[in-house]
């Protein structure tokens, strides 16, 4: 199997549907073997009957709530050589699977490739403050990669890994409960080969949490954190509220 997309779930009856029929849409279009693996987290919705009812998707059940736990329980499922791990908030652009392979192929030796999200349900405004933080996020990306060689960056949902490379690199930190995770991927995966941002790679989102607590205080926790986890290996930030739309 060339590529598997895992998919941690809690919660998510109301957009899992719209994730699955995407990725489902775009394993046709591109013509590949590919797998589909949902990690129903703890949920206490219909999120594991939503995923189970479609044919082609494997649904694994982890009891331990938290995204690095679920993600290490798809990643361990897989043996495919590539692993996109994206959240079941997630819809893949058009072409998506195709410039993941076409970015692979012209380096061959990336272990890693992510890209930004789109937040398709904000208002105009906030999305542009989003591509503020995402131009700036990127002079940090290109300093932090190849000036300081301390890491890279990630989004954590919208990454691709070389399966190989991140089992030498040794997988999820499950004491990582939420913020920090992205930038602990970052670093521990550079170590084992390089690692590239692009804008070439957007992937669609909800953008529920940014509208829920506020871009500045979000794109601030996260900020804190990446540089938290850059500078000392851990992120500072320990708790985190679950927003799930009504």
């Amino acid at each position: 199997m060339q590529l598997a997309f895992v998919i941690p779930a809690y919660n998510e009856e109301n957009l899992i549907k719209l994730c699955l029929e995407s990725v489902i849409r775009e394993i046709e279009q591109s013509g590949i073997q590919a797998e589909i693996i949902v990690v129903d987290n703890a949920s206490t919705d219909k999120t594991g009957e939503i995923a189970s009812s479609y044919p082609n998707v494997r649904v694994l059940t982890e009891n331990k709530k938290g995204p690095t736990f679920a993600r290490q329980t798809g990643f361990d499922a897989t043996e495919a050589e590539l692993v996109a791990v994206i959240d079941a908030d997630t819809i893949l652009p058009e072409g998506w699977i195709n410039k993941v392979l076409s970015i692979y192929d012209k380096k061959p030796e990336l272990v890693g490739v992510s890209g930004p999200y789109i937040y398709y349900d904000l208002s105009f405004w906030n999305r542009l403050l989003v591509r503020c933080f995402y131009f700036l996020s990127f002079l940090v990306y290109l300093l932090v990669r190849f000036v300081f060689k301390a890491g890279s960056m990630v989004q954590g949902g919208n990454l691709v890994m070389r399966r190989e490379a991140w089992i030498a690199a040794g997988g999820y930190d499950t004491s990582i409960e939420f913020y920090g995770d992205d930038t602990d991927v970052a670093v521990r995966l550079s170590k084992i080969g390089p690692v590239k941002w692009t804008f070439s790679l957007p992937m669609l989102t909800s953008g529920r949490r940014l509208g829920g607590e506020g871009v500045f205080k979000t794109a601030g926790t996260y900020t804190l954190n990446y540089f938290w986890v850059i500078l000392w290996g851990r992120p500072v930030t320990k708790k985190y509220n679950d927003i799930r739309p009504e």
